[in-house]
């Protein structure tokens, strides 16, 4: 049966955040003093772009979304699961309940604060109340400025004024499971089923939901050798919130500072991505970059995509990627300095291609990141530092563990030659980028 009530009610809008722990939205929903329903909305806008209809995030959220209907039937509550478009749901929700406030927690990337705007339209003209919390990251926006009152945009003194600011104060926990008692009490329909919304379900054996101490006491050490299992592989569950920022954030604090750092990374892209927001729109960070001339082979492209470059180490992490929607951090940069210097494609082809296949897909993190190996970027390697794949395998992959794994053909007639010379495209690359900086300085 649907939603009936007469009373009042808070709605807490779920997104990138599928958990009943540590909320902050959810928090302050429940401490509204209405009873609250959760929502969770399948978003048409995003599902009907996604090409790959076995798409494996799917199912990783339409799980998540399943647990917590158990979670919340355990306290006779229930989750309002739609599937449509945002803006038409809402009005649907405003025209047939008697809604107070609606909470939800803040989506910084350019569609979703589109998205919050229209919704927010939506709701005022009822004169319903709608709140957006930090959640996924310990600081957002303009909380962490330079000396000069701007963003930072260099990652390194940003990290020391996050660490500075840090206190125990932004590491606390949510304390939600106090006040589940004000959900409203109902019994909601079935969710809908992934085929229905034109999916299939996929056989993804995720990783799970923590990290090992252990893992974290060793990360630093470890954590460049794509061969060994020593990284968190916590971005899937970051990225949907099924974890709290939180919960890792002290974790990290208490093991590993290296980690830790990983998540400073996380948030300055953030407060990138908010600050700056053409970066999430298809532009270079640093404008002069846009005048690069790419070149654009077809077929160049796709030996990258398939892991066909003759170089082992590049092709060993995107044939991971295409197999299980992941590939070490490491071998990200490795790969996407490969198509943006020594292919000279566009790093923007790159960074919709990781888009479709990773499964921890964040748009900053992955923006930053490409625009971090092209050089466009903020902490951007200076574009004359080109990464020598074939050294990189050597430093990082000596036994050739890794590349083995992934590319079984190595070292037999099957393997192909390499597509390029390292030195001959590193030179080309040189005299790409100088060209365009030095028109950008005329």
């Amino acid at each position: 049966m649907g939603l009936k009530t007469k009373d009042k009610i808070a709605i807490f809008w779920f997104r990138r955040d599928l958990r009943l722990h540590d909320n902050a939205g959810l928090y302050y929903a429940l401490r509204s003093g209405y009873p609250v329903v959760p929502l969770f909305i399948f978003d048409r806008n995003i599902l009907d772009d996604l090409e790959e209809k076995t798409d494996a995030r799917l199912t990783f959220i339409h799980k998540a979304v399943s647990e917590i209907r158990q979670a919340l039937r355990q306290k006779e509550a229930d989750i309002m699961v739609e599937y449509g478009f945002p803006e038409k749901i809402w009005e649907n929700l405003v025209a047939g309940h008697d809604i107070a406030e609606v909470y939800t927690n803040t989506d910084y990337e350019p569609y979703a604060t589109d998205r919050d705007k229209a919704i927010y339209r939506i709701l005022k003209q009822k004169d319903i109340v709608f709140k957006t919390c930090k959640d996924q990251v310990i600081f957002e926006k303009q909380e962490i400025l330079s000396g000069q009152g701007s963003p930072y945009t260099v990652f390194t003194p940003y990290s020391r004024a996050w660490k500075q600011k840090l206190n125990d104060f932004y590491l606390k926990s949510y304390p939600t499971k106090k006040y589940f008692r004000h959900f409203h009490q109902w019994h909601g329909s079935a969710l809908p089923s992934l085929r229905e919304m034109g999916f299939e379900k996929t056989d993804y054996d995720f990783p799970p939901a923590d990290v090992d101490d252990t893992l974290l006491k060793n990360y630093a050490k470890e954590r460049d050798f794509p061969a060994m299992e020593a990284t968190s592989r916590i971005g899937v569950h970051l990225r949907f919130g099924t974890v709290s920022i939180r919960d890792l954030a002290r974790q990290a604090r208490a093991h590993s500072d290296t980690f830790l750092n990983e998540l400073i990374w996380r948030d300055f892209y953030q407060q990138i991505l908010s600050n700056f927001p053409h970066v999430g729109k298809g532009d270079a960070f640093r404008k002069a970059y846009d005048l690069i001339k790419w070149r654009y082979d077809k077929a160049d492209f796709k030996k990258w995509c398939e892991g066909k470059t003759g170089y082992p180490l590049v092709d060993a992490g995107m044939r991971q990627l295409n197999a299980i929607g992941f590939m070490h951090n490491r071998v990200r940069m490795v790969t996407a300095s490969f198509l943006s210097k020594h292919l000279l494609i566009d790093w923007r082809l790159g960074e919709a291609y990781f888009a479709q296949k990773l499964l921890d897909y964040d748009l900053a993190a992955n923006n930053g990141g490409w625009q971090w190996a092209a050089g466009s970027g903020t902490d951007a390697a200076p574009y004359f530092r080109i990464f020598n794949p074939a050294s990189q395998a050597e430093k990082f992959d000596p036994k050739m563990e890794y590349i083995k794994k992934w590319v079984p053909e190595f070292g037999t007639d099957e393997y192909p030659e390499p597509m390029v010379d390292h030195k001959e495209a590193r030179e080309r690359c040189l005299q790409a980028y100088k060209t365009a900086l030095d028109k950008a300085n005329q």
